[in-house]
């Protein structure tokens, strides 16, 4: 690095300096120039008269000239400010550069004014110094031009919106007079030489680049009720308008100047410093900001003054306005009223500070102010959080006006998918669908740094600008360099939260895996979206740098997108809701972020329908025939599922100490191929409002419960929830459950009981809710059921995971000439292009999610006196099955006909079926339907084959009471030929002849003989078709 300045043939030359505040040039004779490259952070001051200075490459660097200077060149440099501190300079060109600052005394004569040729630069700011008593006047440089083509030349003209030019006209023509308090700069564009004279009080707000000035997860959007507090004091132009802010993005800047100011006021979520220090009428204090503030237009002859905004089509006043029109007068078809006054009386009712902006309603009303709002969101939504204040504080001028209402808009006309994100959509309002898959903890995220000075105790508040917080390098009081601690306490922090969303499953393309993308949310979002959850993201398509190492500033060329959310959706037509803003905090539905312009989810004309309905006394066969009506028959099944979609009522009973009792069902449906299983879980998984839809050979232990993975931004460990933890609250569709392996079946008892999750792995030990109905199919082993072998021996299921599941359904494919002609009448109609009409009424698909949702979030049945002797004597009733002849046999071999497990899962159905007619009371109906739903299943699931008497031996041990009597009486009878025999070994034939007993076949032998081997009683040699069997 160079040390200071070298003279080389009248050149002083600074080069490559960086961290020097005393460069000094002592010009010796007349003719000198300066030259400096590669200078950084540094203060250069030339002392007397030379001839040019020229900065090239330069950034962060200050000038001072204490003399006069013929001409002054800036080339490729960046935050440069230079101070005639006295003197002038004629000639300022200024190229390729950015973040440009020229101050100059407000005593300059008008014929040593300064010129300024600006090419390929931006931010280019002429701050006028006004004495002590005046705040620093502040003059922009336009950056934008209008070109007129007339016969044979072009007339240019800066503009302040696109199209519309502040001076239109070439340099003949006659300059707009300033008023008191500002002056002209002459300006000329690198296209021409012809000159114009602009008024620099117009000032221009460039586009948010996140590109280039974006940080990880930047809270453009977020709310901060501490910045809010200085909104909409100032008026902008004498219209009263006012521009956005460029650093909060969501709100509206009251400063009209390009700021330098720190204490200028900023727009909701963004600081001062980057709000722009006042205009006329506004206020600003010295300090450094980007110069991308709102902005409002010189008044030309014969135009009104307007505020626009730099780089867009849209015009601030006019935008206030139609938004304003739209919410006074939108009305819904068929209502006598606005709609959305009354959501804001709902706001000041439920001080809940959110509206929801059906983006529908806008594109109805009003079209070009929809299509402005999907290109320029961060310019459109802090108008329309603006407009929505003002009417809400006329509305109720009483009411707290700190508290700042956010816009969030849903419902856009195009849903993207993942995939289908490209660059053009960045800095554009976008909508995705997926499920959310992780969501991170509550991250603080500051917005306000508070430091004080460690030697004089001097506080200094700074405001985030473009996600930095710059920390200040000296004390404003003692001026100590580095002397500014940080004080944690004193900062304010907004809330934050990284989501990550997943493709939904159905949405994948074939042979392609599922796309990912990472979600901002802020402040009342937090929290909303749980993994899980299906939903639909509103928000803005952003891009970020990347750095190549944490601890260096070096960037890839590769940026990082990710989406700033406005808003969740999490309800969807034909879907089951899960979750209501109007129920009470206490409930397990209750959620404090609502999705839609209405409160609830069910309108009156709903409730109506669903009571009338419940009313007729055929809900329960009008509800099952609508449910897979595609599939036909099954009946019984059929209604086995729809309560399970219902489901039973959730108790927890601490005054009991009986703990908590679970109200979902399990189900499972074995049978033959074909028979419309899997068809069955793809229809209840599209009616569920979360779960996962998975295979059980492609399904392991950890991808069913929880996982441990490395996160990629902190590379620390994260637990990510499996299938189950996904499917909470919810259901979970596992087809092939019989090819799961061992080691994840065993994961599946604690959840299908207990409904809970343990994790102890890598140092992390939880439990996770796990409250899911489990819906599964299975196939036989033999691929066809066979009648003669129990459920157990059919499908090779564990006796102890069978148990667990509440209704067990045998759907066999039986041979019938009636009944199959039925079907394939049936089948063949689908391929019709009118089907014929259902013998049964059948309600709508949108109509029967509805109602199975109402049902579940408002219906918590009671079981009566009556209900609950009723369950009491079906309950002995299976335990000892009527009939003389069958009643003494079963009592005398101790069969087991039901367990406790039967008698909750009777109390679960009986609630069930309450619900589905609407009722606040289980009755004894109920109960006796319950009752013969769990004979069907267990008819056919729990019936011994060789004495069809139903034996729950079966399912619990997966031995009959008989076989298992059978099987102890053979092994007596081998140790009683074993000790008889002359000989200690005796071939497994001989055993065989001397049992002589026809009920015993060769495979009971052959389990009895292994057995014994097991428990170490017998010794087995030979082969293992014909054993020699050696007494021990």
């Amino acid at each position: 690095m160079s040390s200071g300045p070298v003279l080389e043939n009248k050149k002083w030359k600074i080069e490559n300096v960086d961290g020097n505040s005393e460069l000094k040039v002592e010009i010796g004779e007349i003719g000198q120039s300066v030259y400096m490259y590669n200078v950084k952070n540094s203060v250069v001051q030339i002392s007397a008269k030379c001839t040019a200075v020229t900065l090239d490459k330069c950034e962060s660097v200050g000038v001072v000239f204490e003399g006069a200077v013929a001409s002054c060149d800036t080339v490729n440099s960046k935050k440069v400010q230079i101070q005639l501190q006295s003197g002038h300079c004629p000639q300022f060109n200024i190229d390729k550069s950015s973040s440009v600052k020229v101050f100059v005394n407000s005593d300059v004569r008008e014929e040593n004014a300064p010129t300024f040729v600006t090419a390929h630069s931006q931010e280019v700011l002429v701050i006028v110094l006004r004495g002590e008593d005046q705040d620093p006047l502040e003059l922009a440089i336009p950056e934008q031009f209008q070109s007129v083509f007339s016969g044979d030349s072009l007339h240019t003209a800066p503009t302040d919106h696109l199209g519309y030019p502040s001076s239109m006209g070439s340099s003949s023509a006659a300059p707009v007079a300033p008023s008191s308090g500002t002056g002209l700069v002459r300006a000329l564009s690198s296209g021409g030489s012809s000159a114009v004279d602009v008024d620099t009080r117009t000032t221009f707000r460039s586009r948010s680049r996140s590109l280039s000035y974006g940080s990880p997860y930047r809270n453009d959007l977020g709310l901060s009720s501490r910045i809010l507090s200085s909104v909409a004091e100032y008026p902008l132009s004498s219209s009263g308008s006012r521009a956005p802010s460029s650093g909060g993005g969501r709100g509206l800047s009251s400063g009209g100047a390009l700021g330098s100011g720190g204490s200028g006021a900023g727009g909701p979520g963004g600081p001062p410093s980057s709000g722009g220090a006042g205009g006329p009428g506004g206020s600003g204090r010295g300090g450094s900001s980007r110069g991308s503030t709102g902005s409002s237009t010189s008044s030309s002859a014969g135009t009104a003054p307007q505020t626009v905004i730099w780089g867009t089509t849209v015009n601030v006043d006019d935008t206030m306005q139609r938004f304003r029109r739209f919410l006074r007068d939108f009305e819904i078809d068929g209502a006598n009223e606005p709609l959305y006054p009354g959501l804001l009386q709902s706001i000041a009712r439920t001080e809940v500070y959110n509206l929801n902006l059906d983006t529908a309603h806008l594109r109805n009303y009003d079209m070009e102010l929809y299509r402005q709002m999907v290109a320029f969101p961060q310019e459109i939504i802090p108008i329309f959080d603006l407009v929505v204040h003002e009417l809400f504080m006329e509305m109720y001028p009483d009411h707290d006006q700190s508290r700042r209402i956010q816009v969030r808009t849903f419902n856009l006309e195009r849903v993207f998918k993942m995939r289908d994100l490209n660059p053009d959509d960045i800095d554009k309002m976008v909508s995705i669908r997926g499920m959310i898959i992780r969501s991170t903890p509550v991250i603080p995220d500051l917005k306000k740094a508070f430091f004080r000075c460690s030697i004089c105790d001097n506080p200094a508040e700074v405001f985030i600008d473009r996600g930095r917080i710059d920390e200040p390098r000296s004390c404003s009081n003692c001026g100590t360099n580095y002397s500014m601690q940080l004080i944690h306490n004193q900062c304010y922090f907004a809330d934050k939260q990284v989501v990550k969303v997943q493709e939904t499953p159905e949405s994948i393309p074939e042979g392609e895996t599922p796309h990912t993308v990472n979600l901002c949310a802020f402040d009342d979002l937090v929290d909303v979206a749980k993994p899980g959850d299906r939903v639909v993201i509103t928000g803005i398509f952003r891009a970020q740098t990347v750095r190549e190492n944490p601890r260096q500033r070096t960037v890839k060329s590769i940026y990082r997108t990710y989406i700033d959310v406005i808003h969740y959706r999490k309800q969807e037509s034909g879907r089951l809701v899960s979750e209501n803003p109007t129920a009470e905090a206490s409930s397990e539905f209750y959620t404090p972020f609502a999705e839609d312009t209405q409160a609830s989810a069910f309108s009156d004309a709903d409730v109506a329908s669903f009571r009338e309905l419940a009313a007729s006394g055929n809900a329960y066969d009008v509800l099952t025939a609508s449910l897979a009506p595609g599939i036909w028959e099954m009946e019984d099944v059929k209604r086995g599922l729809l309560c399970q979609l219902f489901g039973g009522t959730n108790k927890e009973m601490p005054a009991a100490r009986s703990g908590r009792f679970r109200g979902e069902i399990n189900v499972l449906l074995c049978g033959d191929p074909g028979t419309s299983k899997s068809q069955l879980l793809q229809y209840v998984h599209r009616l569920a409002p979360r779960g996962i839809y998975t295979s059980g050979k492609g399904s392991s232990a950890v991808g069913l419960t929880a996982y441990i993975s490395k996160d990629p931004d902190t590379r620390e460990l994260v637990l990510e929830s499996g299938a189950l933890v996904l499917s909470d609250r919810g259901i979970c569709c596992i087809d092939e459950f019989d090819k799961m392996s061992d080691s994840t079946r065993s994961m599946l008892h604690e959840a299908m009981e207990q409904q809970t999750v343990s994790i102890a792995k890598a140092g992390i030990i939880c439990t996770l809710n796990a409250r899911t109905s489990v819906l599964a199919s299975a196939n036989p082993v033999e691929s066809r059921y066979n009648p003669n072998l129990s459920v157990v021996q059919n499908i090779e299921l564990p006796p102890t995971l069978l148990s667990r599941f509440d209704l067990i359904y045998l759907v066999l494919d039986r041979v019938d000439a009636r009944l199959d002609r039925k079907l394939a009448k049936h089948i063949v109609s689908l391929y019709m292009e009118a089907p014929p009409e259902p013998e049964v009424n059948v309600v709508e698909k949108d109509f029967f999610t509805k109602y199975v949702s109402y049902a579940k979030q408002n219906i918590e049945p009671v079981i009566s006196e009556a209900a609950m002797n009723a369950l009491v004597d079906g309950y002995v009733t299976m335990r000892n099955p009527p009939g003389s002849a069958s009643y003494g046999s079963q009592a005398s071999k101790k069969v087991i006909t039901a367990t406790p497990r039967q008698l909750e899962s009777l109390i679960r159905l009986s609630e069930a079926l309450a619900k589905v007619e609407l009722a606040e009371v289980v009755t004894v109906d109920h109960v006796n339907e319950a009752i013969r739903l769990m004979r069907v299943a267990l008819q056919k699931a729990a019936t011994n084959p060789k004495t069809g008497t139903i034996d729950m031996d079966l399912i619990t041990t997966g031995l009959s009471t008989d076989t298992r009597e059978l099987l102890a009486r053979l092994q007596r009878k081998v140790n009683d030929i074993l000790a008889a025999s002359r000989t200690p070994s005796i071939s497994f034939e001989d055993i065989l002849a001397k049992v002589d007993d026809p009920a015993v076949s060769r495979t009971d032998l052959h389990d009895v003989i292994t057995q014994m081997a097991d428990q170490e009683l017998v010794v087995l040699s030979g082969t293992q078709a014909n054993p020699t069997v050696r007494r021990l």
